[in-house]
This record gives C-alpha cells, sequence and structure tokens, in this order.
C-alpha cells in the first residue's frame, strides 16, 4: 500500500537532504578508508532505511516498488556503497523471506531485519557458480531431523558483517534449478565462516567475501518455501532487485550529468566555457537522453510491478539499458572532465569505477538480453 503523497514527499525531501549534506561530503573518507561510517550508519536506522520494503506490519515503511525505486534513484547521486550498507536488508537478502517465508519465519527475523538490528546476505553465487546459477553444488541433506549444509558461497555483499544469509542449495538429485531450495542461515550456526573481504575495484566501503558451509545443522523450519522452489524463489528476488539497481543506476547518471554541467559552465578553453563547444554538448546531449530514457523505463515497470503484471521481461530490459546507460555517461564525463576527470579530486573517476560494477550483479548485461529474448520469443513479439 503506497504512502500518501505528503509522507512520501517528506520521505523524498528527507533522503535527497541526507545524500546531499551527510553522505556526499564523506565520499572521498570512505574511498580512503573503505568503510561507512558507524555513526552514518546508525543514522539510516534512524531513517528507516533498512526497511524500506518491509511491510509496516513488521516495522518497515512498507514501499511500493515504484516508491523504492523513486527512493533509491536519490540514492543514488552519492558513492553506492553507502546504499549497498542497507541494499541487502531492502533487497535480495530480505525478499525471499518476504515473498516467501512463513508468518512465524516472518514474526522471527522481519522486524529485526527493518530496524538494522541485523544485516542480511543473499547467498547464491559459487566458485564455479555464476550466470548459471541452476547449477548450484552448495549442498543440504536431510537427515529426518534437520539439514546439513555445506559448500562455499563467492562474491557474496555484506558477507562480513551479515548476521541471516539466504542459501540457495541443492537438496534433490533433480538436476539444474528443480534440485535447488532456499534456506535461512544464522551467522553464528556452527559451521558457518566467512573468508577476509575481497579487494575490489570501485565501491569501495562495501565489502564482499566468501562464505563456507561446513556440514552446518539448519533446523528444517528454516526452509524458504518447498524444497526444489528455490530457483524459483531465486528468480523472483532478482525480479525485484534489477528494478532496484536500475533505479540507483538512474540516479548514478542524473548525479554525473549534474557535476558535468557545472565543470563544463566554468572551465575555459579557446576563450569560452567548454559548455560552448558543441561536441561537449552532443556529449551531454546524449547523456542526458539516455538517463531520461533510463528513468522512464524503471518508473513504468516499477508501477507496471505495483499492478501485478508480469514484469520479468521489462525488469530485465530496465536493469539492461539502465548500468549499461550509466557506464556510457560515467565515460563521458571522465572526457568532459578531461585530465580532472582522471585524478581522485574530482570523484568523476571514482565513480567511472563505481558503477562498471552494475552491469555484473543481479544478472550480468548477458544473462539480461537472454532473458529479454526468451520473454520476447514466448510473448511472440
Amino acid at each position: 500500500m503506497a504512502l500518501d503523497p505528503e509522507t512520501f514527499d517528506a520521505l523524498i525531501d528527507t533522503v535527497r537532504r541526507f545524500v546531499t549534506d551527510r553522505l556526499r561530503p564523506l565520499e572521498a573518507q570512505v574511498e580512503a578508508d573503505d568503510a561507512i561510517p558507524a555513526a552514518v550508519v546508525q543514522e539510516m536506522r534512524e531513517m528507516g532505511l533498512f526497511g524500506l520494503s518491509i511491510d509496516e506490519d513488521y516495522g518497515g515503511l512498507g514501499l511500493t516498488m515504484l516508491e523504492e525505486a523513486k527512493v533509491a534513484i536519490e540514492l543514488g547521486r552519492t558513492t553506492p556503497a553507502f546504499r549497498s550498507t542497507f541494499g541487502t536488508n531492502v533487497g535480495i537478502g530480505s525478499q525471499g523471506l518476504v515473498m516467501a517465508g512463513t508468518p512465524e519465519q516472518k514474526a522471527a527475523w522481519l522486524p529485526r531485519i527493518a530496524s538494522g538490528e541485523i544485516i542480511t546476505s543473499f547467498a547464491l553465487t559459487e566458485p564455479e557458480v555464476g550466470s548459471d546459477s541452476g547449477a548450484v553444488r552448495t549442498r543440504a541433506t536431510f537427515d529426518g531431523q534437520a539439514y546439513r549444509l555445506s559448500g562455499t558461497k563467492r562474491y557474496i555483499t555484506n558477507a562480513d558483517k551479515a548476521d541471516l544469509f539466504t542459501v540457495m542449495a541443492r537438496t534433490g538429485e533433480d538436476p539444474g534449478a528443480r534440485g535447488v531450495s532456499a534456506f535461512l542461515v544464522p551467522r553464528d550456526l556452527a559451521g558457518v565462516s566467512i573468508g577476509e573481504p575481497e579487494k575490489k575495484m570501485g565501491q569501495k566501503g562495501a565489502k564482499v567475501a566468501d562464505v563456507h558451509f561446513d556440514d552446518v545443522v539448519v533446523p528444517a523450519e528454516n526452509r524458504l518455501g518447498a524444497e526444489g522452489e528455490g530457483f524459483k524463489i531465486a528468480m523472483r528476488v532478482l525480479d525485484r532487485g534489477r528494478l532496484h539497481i536500475s533505479a540507483v543506476c538512474v540516479g548514478v547518471a542524473e548525479r554525473l550529468i549534474a557535476d558535468c554541467v557545472a565543470y563544463a559552465t566554468t572551465r575555459t578553453q579557446f576563450g569560452k566555457s567548454i559548455s560552448e563547444h558543441q561536441l561537449i554538448q552532443g556529449m551531454l546531449a546524449d547523456s542526458k537522453t539516455e538517463a531520461l530514457v533510463a528513468r522512464a523505463m524503471v518508473l513504468e515497470t516499477a508501477a507496471a510491478k505495483d499492478a501485478g503484471k508480469d514484469v520479468v521481461m521489462e525488469s530485465a530490459a530496465a536493469k539492461y539499458y539502465a548500468s549499461e546507460m550509466v557506464g556510457r555517461v560515467a565515460d563521458r564525463a571522465v572526457q568532459i572532465f578531461g585530465g580532472a576527470g582522471y585524478i581522485a579530486d574530482y570523484g568523476i573517476e571514482r565513480l567511472y569505477r563505481d558503477v562498471r560494477l552494475f552491469r555484473i550483479y543481479e544478472g550480468t548485461s548477458q544473462i539480461q538480453q537472454i532473458i529479454i529474448a526468451r520473454e520476447t520469443i514466448k510473448r511472440g513479439g
């Protein structure tokens, strides 16, 4: 159920001011420290950012997909690592529970997820499993009383601080996706261990790490849905996650365009500001046009999802276009800034590195192309 317009406008205004006044001044510090200040995380909790997508009955804000997308666009106007701090609680780390959890599971976990008391992670990717997510090798064997979980997950966002993992594991002998089930696995269960955070190209402050499960005893009541439904749950989670990431891409692109305009109107070459040179104007025009297209795609698809429509293809198309678009905008931004765009002082090179990941997680661009083509054929055009 959507918030009333006045309440939602107040939320957007609060988030916008938080991004502008609080987060953007900390961008260089977060890059240098590779960490989000604890005080900022606490402020995010108090603002309710950890519970954007969780129903009000469980302490969240209960935003619709359209409302969530609009908030995500605002959050995209700063270093993506800030959003990642609570992003798994809003998206892939909680939505399996929201969509497929029992009333008991939801009551046990969702209030603490919404408050930010606990951090969640989504554990699907493995050393030999990335885009081919139906080839999961991590195994959960039922011994008559509980499941015994063994395997390794790779590049898991927020694994270093997660308290609860949604884990995809093979439970049956059926090949491919049909044999995959989903489990809620608390970090404190015996046999769960976390690897060292990886060194990454960008998005400093947002950590990814391996998660190891060594004969972990998982209670049967921690299974999400029925056996064999894990892949279906994962795909539903990713459909929503793709729209959220698409919205963030729009926000980053709009930030980059604004920075380019501010720089181009003050930087002088050949006796006039570079914004007066047509080749610079051409790059600005291309970036603005593409950002407007992406924004329209995201908001239209989010509204369709709220209306109960099948948006598998549209979500994939939005993710594909928006993530590729922001990469092009970032590249043009470096070009418009020239040498300054390659220097850390302006932050353009940082965002250039940050946005590269958008074309990979929540499904690579190539996976989105496959989904788009498959759904187009299924629909007959």
